[in-house]
């Protein structure tokens, strides 16, 4: 009996603890089967190549096309911010309307070179005109305005383009002392009155330039002076003024100097002359090597003389340039031992000097044929008296 009551407790107790265990259990085991069920299905060639088919499928039906990539570029843009956006669409529009700006500057500049360009044919042409129609009324006196055009020949075109940029250069002179002569009158500052003084410089810079370029071309009408009026042709030395005769009739004109003033410009004359007689004796060892050259040699050897002299007569371009040369480093040596006020009184007195030597040569192509006859005949008896009274002086008894 009382085995039997063991036997059944430990029958109630094996089958709560089967019970409880048999649920567990049930977990487990649908864990397990679901474990077991996946794993079949990962290893089954059906569960494979639906896995592959469907990677097939999206890879191909699901890739963004080029305009959808393009508008989420774009979304993407958006989502970062409208700042970001301004500033990259900002910077093409600051340089379209610089280009622009740009563009109309030089356009504006253009409109302006073409027009001083239109002023200038039309001036020089205006200029050739008088020029012609005094060449005619010249001729119809009986005058002839230079060696050259006196004798009926046509002057080179270098020296015909010369003429014309001469004339252009003239006027510009006469505006260059105006303003020089309104700066000194007005009382100026020396900062406005150091502009205007440059800028003649520049001017006289630029007619250096166009004889430089004029001798190339013609250096004959050049170192004759056919480009001036006859009354300034008679002081022309090498195509030009004398840089030491310029600075002895400057100093007259600009007191008071200080010592040092004084010193400088008496050095620079002395330099000057000293340059101007190298550059002449030069000139004339060159006019003597011509002479032999020509004259020398059999009749027979004529075309070879000629061809030598030819080439020696290249040289004469070389002479006119360094006188230019010398002329203009005397201008801007001056500009240096001057102040700015004495320097445009400067300017403006050789301005004015040449304007006068100018002006003489128009009175004195302007005179009337009449008087010319008399000043002949005066002139004619002046000579015979002057030929008769040493005659006399010297035979006494007759």
């Amino acid at each position: 009996m009382f085995y039997f009551g063991v036997n059944l407790h430990t029958y109630f107790k094996g089958l709560i603890t089967f019970e409880g265990s048999s649920k567990s259990g049930g977990e487990s085991t649908d864990s397990l089967s679901s474990k077991a069920e996946t794993q079949l299905e990962a290893e089954s060639p059906s569960s494979k190549k639906a896995s592959s088919d469907q990677q097939t499928f999206d890879q191909t039906h699901l890739q963004p096309l080029p305009g959808q990539q393009q508008l989420e570029m774009a979304s993407d843009n958006i989502r970062t911010g409208p700042s970001q956006n301004q500033s990259v669409a900002k910077q093409p529009l600051e340089k379209t309307l610089r280009r622009l700006a740009q563009n109309r500057e030089a356009a504006k500049k253009s409109r302006l070179r073409k027009k001083a360009y239109v002023q200038q044919l039309e001036s020089s042409r205006i200029k050739l005109t008088q020029l012609e129609q005094e060449l005619q009324r010249a001729r119809s006196q009986g005058l002839f305005l230079g060696g050259g055009a006196g004798a009926g020949v046509d002057i080179s075109s270098g020296a015909a383009i010369f003429d014309m940029e001469y004339a252009r250069w003239l006027e510009d002179d006469h505006r260059h002392m105006s303003e020089l002569r309104t700066g000194l009158h007005a009382h100026l500052s020396d900062g406005d009155l150091r502009v205007i003084v440059d800028g003649y410089i520049s001017h006289y810079d630029e007619i250096f330039q166009l004889k430089g370029a004029a001798a190339k071309s013609d250096v004959f009408h050049l170192i004759t002076g056919m480009w001036t009026t006859p009354a300034e042709r008679c002081f022309l030395w090498m195509g030009g003024f004398r840089p030491s005769e310029l600075i002895k009739m400057l100093i007259a004109q600009l007191d008071p100097l200080t010592e040092q003033q004084v010193v400088g410009i008496y050095s620079l004359q002395q330099s000057s002359q000293q340059a101007e007689e190298a550059l002449s004796q030069g000139l004339d060892q060159l006019q003597q090597s011509l002479i032999d050259t020509i004259a020398g040699g059999s009749v027979s050897d004529g075309m070879q003389h000629m061809i030598v002299a030819l080439g020696k007569l290249s040289n004469l371009e070389g002479f006119v340039r360094q006188a230019d040369n010398l002329r203009q480093q005397t201008l801007h040596q001056l500009r240096r031992i001057l102040t700015v006020r004495q320097a445009a009184r400067c300017f403006l007195v050789i301005g004015e000097y040449y304007g006068r030597l100018r002006a003489l040569s128009s009175l004195w192509s302007s005179r009337p044929r009449e008087s010319l006859i008399s000043d002949d005949s005066s002139c004619q008896t002046t000579t015979d008296l002057q030929m008769v009274h040493p005659t006399q002086s010297h035979f006494p008894n007759f």
